[in-house]
């Protein structure tokens, strides 16, 4: 009789599984009434493995059996991921205001709690550093400002990493696989070389994959963006997104007051006193009329 072990599957690639244990990591077929029943298993994943063979490199086995799911992500497809860690870079090149505000909406529609990270803070200038803080100390997440090369400054993320699996996604050219490399020893992720025309990273990554950060701890890869679109979101249920306007909300006139054209707005009044940052409202204004498939009515900085 085989050895049956626990592990979590970490890549899946043209029918095979790299199922990663305590002691090993295995190459696994799932068994065929995982198709009976429907069932795919993902990266991410926690299984059960019966281990097959001890002497071919790498060791083999099989998925034998899926432990239940605490959620399921489509983009990437991945399980049972705990947070997601968002990394910018501060400058070179400069953030989209826009993407991140659609990256930070993406992670609340998902659920995930969400690490706002700034890298590359050993090239930016303080007011650089100084507006992204103002910008976004209110938007409801961690946010961080690190430098890849810097070791003292990833501390912080290493600690609020371990023990979780986590998304680490945003733009190309950020430096993820620089910060992949530093953070998971061995994985030797390729780092795309910066377009010098267009300041922009090419992407290298192709597929998902866990990479192992520590004990239980995992980071999921996932491609560089360079757009990212908004579904199934009301126009009017925008605001809910935009945590800082909530204090100011039930002091606005009219009940369903979306903070665009009515009067008697608290939420406005708070911009205009400087409370609430005109960066993050004039996004909230430029998404609200995407969904309302308008031209933006807001452009002012």
């Amino acid at each position: 009789m085989s050895d049956r072990v626990k592990g979590k599957i970490i890549k899946s690639i043209a029918g095979f599984y790299e199922v990663h244990t305590p002691e090993a990591v295995y190459r696994c077929r799932a068994k065929g009434i995982f198709r009976a029943l429907g069932k795919k298993p993902l990266v991410g994943d926690d299984v059960e493995i019966d281990i097959t063979d001890t002497v071919s490199v790498p060791m083999e086995g099989n998925v034998r059996a899926l432990f239940p799911r605490k959620n399921e992500l489509v983009r990437p497809n991945v399980a049972n991921v705990d947070q997601a860690l968002l990394l910018f870079a501060i400058t070179h090149p400069a953030p989209s205001y826009n993407m991140l505000d659609r990256f930070l909406i993406t992670m609340q529609e998902r659920k995930l709690d969400a690490i706002l990270c700034f890298n590359k803070k050993d090239i930016a200038s303080p007011e650089e550093i100084s507006e992204l803080r103002q910008t976004y100390e209110a938007c409801g997440c961690t946010v961080l400002f690190i430098s890849s090369y810097i070791p003292e400054s990833l501390e912080e993320i290493r600690g609020i990493l371990r023990g979780k699996t986590t998304v680490l996604t945003g733009p190309s050219g950020a430096g993820k696989s620089t910060l992949i490399n530093v953070l998971c020893p061995g994985a030797n992720m390729q780092t795309g070389e910066l377009s010098r025309k267009i300041r922009r990273g090419k992407n290298t990554t192709r597929h998902v994959e866990l990479l192992a950060a520590g004990e239980d701890t995992y980071l999921v890869d996932t491609p560089g963006f360079t757009s990212l679109w908004l579904q199934d979101i009301e126009p009017d249920r925008l605001h809910c997104y935009y945590p800082e306007f909530e204090q100011w909300e039930r002091d606005c006139r009219f009940s369903g007051c979306v903070h665009i054209n009515e009067p008697d707005c608290a939420v406005k009044d708070a911009l205009a006193r400087g409370q609430i940052s005109r960066i993050r409202y004039r996004n909230y204004c430029e998404l609200y009329d995407e969904l309302r498939g308008r031209r933006p009515v807001y452009t002012k900085k």
